[in-house]
């Protein structure tokens, strides 16, 4: 049975749309998210965080309980075996790290893309769990998904900046999104100490994207920080970080909870 890919057709609406990422395989997280109806998709980070491939199965099935969409973010090495099994677990999205070239980009397209007439993709039809068993989609339907799934690629080393013009100029590429983190250890320096280079780089990015018709995707703590990404034309947000609102919790609240509980102590 073929479902239909959220973000694929919001992107093609010309509509907006808002994720969160995860790190816990557990589905029950994944419900939960699909519960509130806030999110038109999620993102499971897998770049940073230990997962089997029965994991991304029920991962999927989870989202789409809830008619949720879902991406994943793979790394660089592995990404065309991750990215194909995650596809045939039913994820409807790729968010791709480290990239540098145009060429490195093209390949990762053609890794999900469909092996068939006119195409130069390389995707076949192995039985997995969303194309013949159980759902029995047809080849012509499993065509149609491969083709609409969503392909983001990462901005986030100093090879890729030069390269944007390029990037994006590659027929394929749906989404991109800068990664402060890694441009700036891809220049030397720290993040903390590099701040102003790093919104240069990413302002950049935006412009050329959507001057090339490809959407950026930024990401964000909380929604007030949106108004500026929103000012520059950007319509699609990554909104807060599983364990980066876990930590702040545990960081601030459970900090000023040990302080109260040691001042019984005196």
């Amino acid at each position: 049975m073929m479902r239909e890919n959220k973000l694929r057709r919001i992107l093609n609406e010309g509509r907006t749309s808002v994720s969160t990422r995860l790190w816990s395989t557990w589905p029950v997280y994944t419900e939960s998210l699909g519960l509130t109806g806030n999110f038109d998709y999620m993102e499971f980070v897998a770049e940073y965080a230990p997962f089997s491939q029965a994991d991304l199965e029920n991962m999927a099935r989870a989202a789409e309980l809830y008619e949720m969409g879902s991406m994943i973010k793979v790394d660089l090495q592995n990404r065309f075996y991750v990215a194909q099994k995650a596809v045939a677990s039913g994820f409807q999205a790729i968010n791709f790290a480290d990239h540098r070239t145009a060429e490195e980009v093209r390949d990762s397209i053609n890794a999900i893309r469909p092996m068939t007439l006119g195409s130069e993709g390389l995707y076949g039809h192995p039985n997995r769990r969303f194309i013949c068993s159980p759902n029995n989609v047809s080849q012509k339907e499993h065509i149609a998904r491969l083709n609409d799934v969503v392909l983001c690629f990462m901005i986030e080393k100093w090879e890729a900046i030069d390269n944007l013009e390029e990037i994006c100029s590659v027929p394929g590429v749906d989404m991109v999104q800068f990664g402060p983190a890694d441009f700036s250890m891809s220049m030397g320096q720290n993040r903390s100490e590099y701040g102003a280079e790093c919104r240069v780089a990413e302002r950049k990015m935006i412009e050329t994207a959507l001057r090339h018709g490809v959407q950026p995707r930024c990401e964000i703590s909380t929604p007030d920080q949106a108004r500026y990404y929103i000012d520059l034309g950007v319509r699609h947000f990554s909104l807060g970080d599983q364990l980066a609102k876990l930590k702040e919790f545990w960081t601030g609240q459970g900090g000023e909870m040990k302080e109260m509980a040691r001042s019984l102590e005196k």
